[in-house]
């Protein structure tokens, strides 16, 4: 009958390496890498987990002591420096990094807890206190200004006032705009052209009460003309406009 064993939880496969170098009591910068190789993957072999994402790091980092183990075993290679490489190095300087990400995060923890033990107490001042205010001191904030310099100033600062002022539009008021409705007006004059059959255009304006009338007024005219509704004649240059109506 096999005998259960509860493994620990590790955060990943650095984690585990750096548990089993505890745990030994080894240098971390002369890993026995045969050793830490046979702890691993008998860690692993009793691994049971159904996450693969979780497993696949744990492998690559098995192939990865098998190939360093593989490589111990070769002839040394040496740089261009002609320095013997070790192979662990670059496993070495993970292991390093990791651990001290490691500590941070249990200093920042420990920091997070002992920040929450800390209270303050609510600011409580007296009320003459906090109404308190530091009397102002005229002659400092003045300084050397004398009382010509601030009429200066003044007529300065409404001298700029003035120059944001349009000359042209300050001397209109309100610009109100007439609503004049176009097709009410087009039966106006329609009318108007059936009833007197011909008539003076000069007469026809001065009826109108506004300039905007006049304006649109004139509109239809030309657009009656165009169509063929009225017919336009003038004897002589001058002369009032005579319109006939063909409505």
């Amino acid at each position: 009958m096999a005998i259960p064993v509860k493994l620990e939880v590790f955060e990943g496969p650095l984690d585990l390496l750096l548990h089993l170098i505890d745990k030994n009591k080894i240098d971390i910068y002369d890993i026995p890498i045969v050793e830490i190789t046979e702890q691993y993957l008998e860690y692993i072999r009793q691994m049971s987990t159904d996450d693969m994402n979780v497993m696949s790091e744990f492998l690559v980092m098995a192939a990865t002591l098998i190939d360093i183990k593989c490589r111990m075993l070769l002839p040394k290679e040496t740089n261009e420096e002609g320095i013997e490489e070790d192979p662990r190095a670059e496993l070495v300087q993970k292991l390093l990094e990791y651990k001290l990400y490691k500590y941070m995060s249990f200093e920042l923890r420990d920091r997070q807890v002992d920040a929450a033990k800390n209270l303050y107490r609510e600011q409580k001042l007296p009320e003459e206190v906090a109404l308190y205010r530091p009397p102002l001191d005229y002659e400092e904030l003045i300084g050397e200004v004398t009382l010509k310099g601030l009429h200066e100033i003044f007529k300065s600062v409404v001298r700029r006032q003035e120059e944001k002022i349009d000359p042209i539009r300050s001397q209109y008021g309100n610009i109100e705009k007439d609503e004049i409705d176009m097709d009410v007006k087009t039966l106006y004059v329609e009318a108007y052209a059936r009833e007197h059959r011909v008539f003076s255009f000069r007469k026809l304006l001065e009826k109108q009460a506004s300039k905007m009338e006049v304006i649109v007024t004139f509109l239809i005219i030309l657009e009656l003309m165009k169509t063929g509704k009225i017919s336009i004649s003038q004897e002589n240059i001058f002369d009032d406009i005579m319109i006939q109506s063909n409505l």
